[in-house]
């Protein structure tokens, strides 16, 4: 909902297009006019100095920084960032090794399911490709593990493309600033595409800088649990402040539990996998955890999931 000192914007349909091409929703002044003018401005002067944000970054390391910080922090990425690309610096390098590598360098960076995704997505652009990540955006959107975020986000900051992303970061600002929400819906809705084509910069090259300012806005002051309005160079354009920061109506969003879980012991079943030189014995991941229903019902996800893969009874190593 709009308080009404931050009026709904009008919003241009313009042509149909297929879908995943850039939006052809005209921004409506003046409030998408200031946003872009504060948000950019704060931009140049806060954002951080990431290596996949230099000027040299390959789309290759771009992608790959994107795959990592889904549901990661930056500061636990960027070592194993830095691991990865001197490693494998282009997708055929990873693509040349087995995809069990690929988990063993994932590390503890969390949902492994990333990098064998991942692998797949270097295999992919190895055979497709010629061993360059596309330009296409429907291209990259075909891509094994790419969805809709990432395909829209390596279009725009690998190739300076004009494509509306939504991360959660995102999100969240477009909720607060014009809809006057807490905290956006659990899942992206029509609604919020709408609003972030209508609030895109007409330029390509502006509206990737764009894309990456807000989100960084998101990442670093409107933040999810504590907001430093005082520092939002919005502040005085922000719906939800302007209506008195109401609490958000929706289900409480509570942190995930770990202690205990089956995301905890595939943790440990795949430390172990990692470790190891070769092949492990089950009487080696059975010392990892007590309860062995919850151990069996972990491994057998592994496997499932393709983490994981049997050698013989009772022996079990990572993907080759």
């Amino acid at each position: 909902m709009t308080t009404a000192s931050t009026p709904r914007q009008r919003r241009s349909p313009g042509p149909r297009r297929s879908p995943g091409a850039a939006p052809t929703v005209v921004p409506a002044a003046p409030l998408a006019d200031l946003l872009h003018e504060r948000v950019l401005d704060w931009y140049r002067r806060e954002a951080r100095d990431l290596p996949w944000r230099a000027p040299d970054a390959t789309p290759w390391s771009i992608m790959v920084s994107e795959f990592m910080l889904q549901q990661t922090p930056v500061k636990r990425v960027l070592p194993k960032w830095q691991e990865w690309m001197e490693r494998w610096p282009t997708p055929a390098a990873l693509a040349a090794e087995p995809p069990g590598e690929a988990i063993r360098a994932w590390g503890r960076l969390g949902y492994p399911g990333r990098a064998l995704r991942l692998h797949s997505a270097a295999t992919a652009i190895t055979q497709r490709h010629g061993g360059r990540v596309p330009e296409d955006h429907a291209a990259l959107l075909a891509l094994p593990g790419v969805g809709e975020y990432t395909a829209a986000a390596v279009a725009s900051f690998a190739f300076r493309q004009r494509h509306a992303v939504l991360d959660t970061n995102v999100r969240r600002v477009y909720a607060r600033v014009v809809d006057g929400v807490q905290y956006p819906p659990n899942a992206t809705t029509a609604a919020e595409r709408r609003t972030a084509a209508a609030h895109l910069p007409e330029d390509a090259e502006t509206a990737a800088r764009w894309a990456v300012a807000v989100m960084e806005l998101g990442a670093l002051v409107c933040t999810a649990r504590t907001p430093e309005c005082a520092r939002c160079p919005l502040a005085d354009a922000c719906a939800w402040r302007l209506a008195g920061h109401p609490p958000h109506d929706g289900p409480a969003r509570r942190g995930q539990a770990y202690a205990g879980t089956d995301r905890q012991v595939r943790g440990r079943l795949l430390a172990v996998l990692r470790e190891a030189d070769g092949p492990v014995e089950q009487a080696r991941l059975d010392q990892v955890w007590d309860d062995a229903v919850q151990r069996a019902r972990a491994l057998d996800g592994l496997v499932a999931d393709g983490l994981v893969e049997p050698v013989e009874q009772g022996v079990y190593r990572l993907p080759g």
